[in-house]
């Protein structure tokens, strides 16, 4: 594979589509930290609230736990957290490719109209003995049928992850990362109360902004574009 591109520049506004509250912390967060610096605009849209997210934890609590956490991991890259960030409220760990959720995608992109979109990664896995979460993979599939349902286009579509084509260098933007995903504190807490909740963060950063060249970076693979 040929050594990854750098990430497009000339672009002024993108479209995070995710299913979950802390999906764009795990390798977007310090991307979107340099993009806002830049003044660039990010919104983010999230199928659900993540009710189903907290283990022990009733739906109608968890959910506005992980909204308000959203809320905040979005205000520390930059992004508004309340004009900036939205929830469909499709059900949180049954988020399939329906024609809702595309005709959904669908409507949020020809309203946002952003120049760039990207979700999350969704192979079938990490690794050998890493699935991808159903939810990930059923939900990055319905954005590219949404995308392609479009009659105008955004000019590039990226998944977040793994085999990269672009990259951005984040050097100065990795602890606005950990930061954001440090503000999903209650949901790490009890995802692994054995290791303190920036431990966690700062690992999930450091997986997900490798060294290359000398920089730290962010990973995206290219899905769809319309520009030649």
């Amino acid at each position: 594979m040929s050594d990854p591109l750098p990430f497009p520049a000339d672009w002024e506004s993108l479209l995070v589509l995710v299913p979950h509250p802390d999906d764009p912390e795990y390798g977007m967060a310090a991307a979107v930290a340099k993009w806002t610096a830049a003044g660039k605009t990010v919104r983010y849209s999230l199928a659900c609230r993540g009710e189903a997210g907290i283990a022990g934890m009733p739906p109608e609590q968890a959910g506005p736990i992980r909204d308000a956490e959203q809320r905040r991991a979005a205000a520390i890259v930059g992004v508004d957290p309340i004009e900036g960030v939205d929830f469909w409220d499709f059900p949180d760990s049954n988020i399939r490719n329906t024609p809702a959720l595309r005709a959904k995608i669908a409507a949020v992109i020809s309203e946002a109209r952003p120049d760039v979109v990207l979700t999350i990664y969704g192979g079938e896995r990490f690794g050998p003995d890493q699935p991808n979460q159903r939810d990930h993979i059923e939900f990055a599939a319905a954005v590219t049928d949404a995308w392609d349902t479009c009659n105008d286009p955004p000019r590039w579509l990226f998944q977040s992850g793994l085999e990269p084509t672009h990259v951005e260098t984040v050097d100065d933007y990795v602890d606005a990362a950990v930061d954001a995903l440090a503000a999903h504190d209650v949901y790490l807490s009890v995802l692994d109360p054995a290791t303190p909740v920036r431990e966690q963060a700062r690992r999930v950063i450091d997986m997900t902004t490798p060294a290359q060249a000398g920089h730290r970076v962010a990973g995206f693979s290219l899905q769809r574009s319309t520009v030649a």
